[in-house]
């Protein structure tokens, strides 16, 4: 299969997505732009074609998806109820990149498949004028984890994912560069309290604004043990991770990190091996290693381009590569947890 490829880079016209959404409704798969990352997506309510998400990500059938809706009206027909607190959520985040699990409906209007057989659905509604008009236009609510191989860093732009998926999907819409360069915050409401499962975009401060409570699921920054079942995509399995072998090293005292980082890259470098460096621009100078990569200034920019310079480093053939953490305030939170899985929990903290 050969998909058709939109190539206008956030010009893209009403009768592209148009086309996008008949092959949706066809039952077939469409790689299309959010503003977190670029999403792989079939009919949710279609078993057969959600189906070929998981064979065209080579996807765990117990990682469940998030369905993305365009209003209201496709949630209340998915989900039992949306409690007082869910409401307030979705006044305040929605559209946006905020992913909330609810308790859902009958398995007949839900395939299990996108569930991965659990009583709870993930759903938002995104805020990327593309994905919002694909889904209206088809008129389904649409499944769609983020575009990438299973276990590889999402895709932020069509460039960096085009390679492994063209030949698997109908349709491709091209919006250029991702706005967030993150997966949406997924969380879920617990009585009165709101427990986020995966950080992202919205953040555990901003969350403290619509409720008193809000907890960090302990699987955040921990690994999740054998048959333990996950409400939240990207949790369970490796992810966000290259080939080559990476490390992060963090420190809140910024000296003492950088110090550790190069006595890391010296030993290396005396054992004949190669180093590559992803750090804050303004850190770059202070390390030993020839190949080094900024990373961003700030949080935002960091969010943007981590995973694109993730999928980057394996054409680079290094022994290892560092990467500055960031710590797990704001922003950082999700950054952090991105990173750790992509370094498959190597990690040094330097106190």
């Amino acid at each position: 299969m050969v998909a058709k490829y939109s190539n206008q880079k956030e010009k893209i016209k009403k009768k592209e997505i148009q086309e996008a959404a008949e092959e949706i409704k066809k039952g077939n798969l469409v790689l299309f732009p959010t503003e977190t990352v670029y999403g792989i997506g079939a009919n949710a309510l279609d078993e057969k074609a959600v189906k070929k998400i998981f064979e065209a990500k080579g996807r765990a059938g117990d990682n469940p998806l998030i369905v993305h809706v365009a209003n209201i009206q496709m949630v209340e027909e998915l989900v039992e109820t949306i409690t007082p607190l869910e409401k307030k959520l979705i006044q305040e985040f929605w559209p946006g990149p905020l992913t909330v699990i609810f308790n859902r409906k009958s398995k007949e209007i839900i395939p299990n498949v996108v569930t991965a057989n659990l009583n709870t659905v993930g759903i938002r509604m995104p805020s990327n004028k593309i994905a919002q008009e694909l889904i209206q236009m088809a008129g389904v609510p649409i499944a769609a984890p983020s575009a990438n191989v299973s276990g590889k860093p999402s895709g932020t732009t069509v460039e960096d994912i085009i390679e492994e998926l063209q030949e698997k999907v109908s349709y491709i819409l091209d919006g250029g560069f991702a706005d967030i360069g993150l997966e949406s915050t997924v969380i879920k409401v617990v009585e009165k309290q709101i427990v986020i499962l995966r950080p992202g975009k919205i953040t555990k401060e901003q969350l403290e604004k619509v409720a008193r409570e809000v907890k960090i699921d302990n699987h955040v920054l921990a690994k999740v043990k054998k048959g333990e079942k996950v409400e939240s995509p990207g949790m369970k399995y490796r992810h966000y991770a290259p080939n080559t072998n990476c490390m992060m090293v963090y420190g809140k005292n910024t000296k003492k990190m950088v110090d550790k980082i190069n006595s890391i890259t010296n030993d290396l470098l005396e054992q004949g091996k190669e180093v590559l460096i992803l750090g804050k621009k303004q850190n770059l100078k202070d390390y030993i290693a020839s190949e080094k990569w900024n990373m961003g200034e700030n949080m935002e920019e960091i969010a943007k381009n981590i995973f694109a310079l993730l999928r980057k480093v394996d054409k680079e053939k290094v022994d290892l590569v560092i990467i500055e953490g960031v710590g797990e305030k704001d922003l950082g939170l999700a950054i952090t947890n991105r990173l750790i899985r992509a370094c498959s929990y190597n990690y040094i903290i330097v106190e």
